[in-house]
């Protein structure tokens, strides 16, 4: 039985999801609430293995249903493994991305319908649907040089959605936002103030500030 309270970030790459989560996760300590964090792809063994096929830029001719079958098939995984479990302790999940980037990256970027990808959530995800949706929102050119300057050196590959050009992720932000104006569940974060200026606007959606 879902008790839990369950809270997504979203935004394109280089958007400062990893920050504000991380900045949450400290706040959520220091307060003693309990919370499980957990990423797409990736949050379980299964998932993770999927992150290095999916983010990996040498990954290469993976077709778009491929790509999106394999978000689904680790977002599957996370939330039999680590989303429902946490819930049913009563924790607060926090989800560095779920079905909403699918709909911006697969759908609007990549052009598979849209419809397809609601009937594929509702089979996969229900009734696991975020209770709030934070959408952190930045101008693609300032998010893809924070994202490529962050890879450079890394040790692990994860550069292919970096890779992309320029309009694509206009049509994903373009996607983002047209679904915020649809569900008052997601709520609208301008990414590109100071990080502590975020953190206290991410706190204060989540009723903590």
């Amino acid at each position: 039985m879902q008790q839990g309270r369950f809270v997504s970030f979203e935004g394109i790459e280089g958007c400062g999801k990893t920050t504000q989560i991380a900045l949450l996760s400290e706040y959520l300590r220091k307060h003693s609430i309990p919370h499980t964090i957990t990423r797409e792809p990736g949050g379980t063994a299964v998932g993770e293995g999927i992150r290095k096929i999916l983010l990996n830029s040498e990954t290469i001719h993976l077709t778009a249903a491929s790509e999106l079958l394999l978000f689904y098939a680790s977002r599957s995984q996370n939330i039999e493994e680590k989303i429902k479990p946490a819930l049913e302790r009563n924790e607060m999940v926090i989800c560095d991305r779920y079905y909403h980037a699918s709909m911006a990256y697969q759908g609007y970027g990549r052009g598979i319908p849209l419809d397809f990808i609601r009937k594929l959530t509702d089979l996969v995800c229900d009734p696991y649907r975020p209770d709030l949706t934070l959408l952190l929102d930045i101008e693609p050119e300032i998010g893809l040089a924070r994202a490529r300057a962050r890879n450079h050196g890394r040790i692990e590959n994860e550069g292919r959605f970096e890779a992309e050009e320029l309009e694509f992720y206009n049509r994903v932000r373009d996607g983002y936002l047209e679904l915020a104006s649809e569900d008052e569940r997601i709520q609208l974060i301008y990414a590109d103030r100071p990080i502590e200026t975020v953190h206290r606007h991410v706190l204060t959606l989540l009723g903590f500030d």
